[in-house]
């Protein structure tokens, strides 16, 4: 009676059938509206009949009848998993499982022979000579395959002069070997077998099997002792954890929480190497000393290369976001010269300090970064240490000259960070929220390394934090395009050391990895794998002179 009641009146009052139309049409809309909000948000929808609608309230409505795709919309958090996805699966096509029964069946430095293809008697400064490398086993048999670990160095003593090599691997047990004629002089060739390929093989997928080849041990603070609780990137534990996680970039790193005591009191962290290996017995004898570095016949000594009046002058001054070749350049007379911009030497004093006027330089990663503040410390006076307190050889770095408004800072990246020594946990972040914290401008500078600390754990660490790092220099960039950002490639290092954990066949991948993350990106490039092979410094901290030439290219880049 009632439904008759209001359509009688509404004919009444809207005689016209169109209207009618109208107001049904509207009214059915309102009811619609009054559904749709109330079973959304009652609280929110009852405050809205107080006050005007919204254009949110709108929004949400058009949105309804109309999909619309987000404007800018924020990366989605698998898309860095899949990015990792795809740089192990590349890495598992270039170092696939090899077989391997017995040492006899791998790779052998004495039974491979390398030639010079179309030898001269003399050479021209700036030729590129080619050597092809055929490699067999300890049966003299010619190998199918490749995936060996070569290192190739040029090198003339008399002249301190060396560069290295580049390896061209044609996967069938050949591979090409080509060096750049950087100067006149006599010239030795050195071929070197790191790891066969059964080894590198091996190391491959041992890498990847576990994170318990360093145990973590974290110190919490009790009052006025310490408790000490087992850490790591992963815990395998049925034990309550502390969680230090950050959720944006997906890094974690966990604490057997000690009874009694909060989380919030991790205060220092160190760490020890374990005996637990993924490697075979049969495999360890791949990584014997004897095995590792060895020089690979060749049925040459040494040739000879003249100047032949070829011009070696490169006009182009060093810049950011050039891309650097390989080999980069090469050292004579103990001074590395760019093979791909033009240097100035910035070796005294007065030039670094007129260089470095009104600079704020953020210097971040591990102690073969830390080496640059000493070294400066010791080469410009004026540059002063700020004791920020902290203990120890790890702690934040500052030199300072209020003078000239120069300031350096080095910190070092977060977990993983191996050392016996204790190191602080508070004074610290992963680098990418380090970088969030810096607002930027043409005077500011930062320098980033990665690598030694990463190489004991699955590859994936390494290609996470990678990528969070270049996600962080683009969102540097987006507020400050001028920042000047500098990344130096880990080095080599002795090869005496555990080969599982510290082979520099991680650091060859790692450094594969960071030329492919950041190849698109305005920063410059300090290769250190390149220039200690060609200063031969087998050492994980290079001599004075090395980084003194590593700061000269930083210099160059930044003035």
């Amino acid at each position: 009676m009632t439904e008759q009641i209001f359509i009688h009146r509404v004919v009444t009052l809207f005689p016209n059938a169109i209207v009618r139309k109208l107001l049904l049409m509207l009214t059915f809309l309102l009811v619609f509206w009054v559904i749709y909000f109330s079973s959304k948000d009652h609280t929110k929808f009852l405050f809205s009949l107080r006050n005007p609608i919204s254009l949110n309230y709108w929004n949400i409505f058009r949105k309804s009848f109309y999909q619309e795709e987000p404007l800018n919309p924020e990366i989605s958090p698998t898309e860095t998993e899949l990015r990792i996805e795809g740089i192990v699966e590349k890495l598992d096509q270039l170092f696939p499982p090899r077989p391997f029964t017995h040492v006899t069946s791998t790779t052998s430095a004495t039974h491979s022979t390398a030639t010079i293809l179309s030898p001269q008697d003399t050479y021209c400064r700036g030729d590129q000579l080619d050597v092809l490398l055929e490699v067999r086993d300890h049966l003299g048999r010619r190998k199918q395959y490749g995936g060996d670990f070569l290192r190739a160095r040029m090198s003339s003593p008399a002249l301190q002069a060396g560069a290295s090599g580049k390896v061209t691997d044609f996967n069938n047990g050949t591979y090409l070997i080509s060096f750049t004629l950087f100067w006149a002089g006599q010239v030795s060739l050195s071929l070197l077998l790191i790891h066969p390929s059964e080894g590198v093989s091996a190391l491959w997928r041992a890498r990847n099997q576990g994170y318990d080849k360093v145990i973590f041990t974290g110190y919490f603070a009790n009052g006025t002792s310490q408790v000490l609780s087992d850490c790591g990137l992963t815990l395998q534990v049925n034990a309550e954890l502390c969680e230090y996680l950050d959720h944006r970039d997906r890094e974690a790193f966990y604490c057997v929480r000690p009874p009694r005591v909060p989380c919030e009191a991790l205060t220092h962290v160190t760490t020890r190497n374990t005996n637990i290996s993924y490697l075979g017995k049969e495999e360890w004898s791949l990584f014997q000393r004897f095995n590792m570095g060895v020089e690979i016949t060749k049925n040459f000594t040494s040739i000879k290369v003249l100047p032949c009046n070829k011009s070696e002058n490169i006009e182009t001054k060093c810049q950011l976001g050039m891309k650097t070749p390989f080999p980069s350049g090469y050292t004579l007379e103990k001074r590395w010269i760019a093979a791909f911009c033009k240097q100035i030497e910035l070796n005294e004093s007065k030039n670094i300090n007129n260089c470095l006027k009104r600079k704020l330089i953020y210097l971040m990663g591990d102690s073969t970064l830390r080496q640059w503040i000493y070294y400066l410390q010791k080469v410009v006076k004026t540059l002063k240490f700020f004791d920020l307190h902290g203990a120890g050889v790890f702690k934040t770095h500052m030199l300072l000259d209020a003078e000239r408004h120069i300031l350096i800072q080095w910190k070092k990246h977060s977990h993983p960070f191996i050392t016996r020594s204790v190191y602080s946990v508070k004074d610290e972040d992963y680098i990418p929220r380090e970088i969030d914290r810096i607002a930027g401008d043409r005077d500011t500078v930062l320098v980033i390394t990665l690598g030694q600390h990463f190489r004991p754990f699955p590859i994936t660490v390494f290609a996470r934090r990678a990528i969070n790092v270049q996600k962080a220099i683009e969102r540097l960039f987006l507020r400050s395009p001028e920042t000047k950002v500098i990344l130096k490639t880990e080095n080599t290092r002795d090869m005496s050391q555990n080969a599982e954990m510290f082979s520099d066949f991680h650091g060859y991948i790692q450094n594969l990895i960071m030329r492919d993350i950041f190849v698109d990106l305005n920063v410059g490039i300090i290769d250190a794998w390149d220039m200690t092979i060609a200063y031969n410094t087998n050492n994980i901290h290079p001599p004075d002179n090395v980084i003194g030439n590593q700061i000269n290219m930083f210099l160059n880049y930044i003035c």
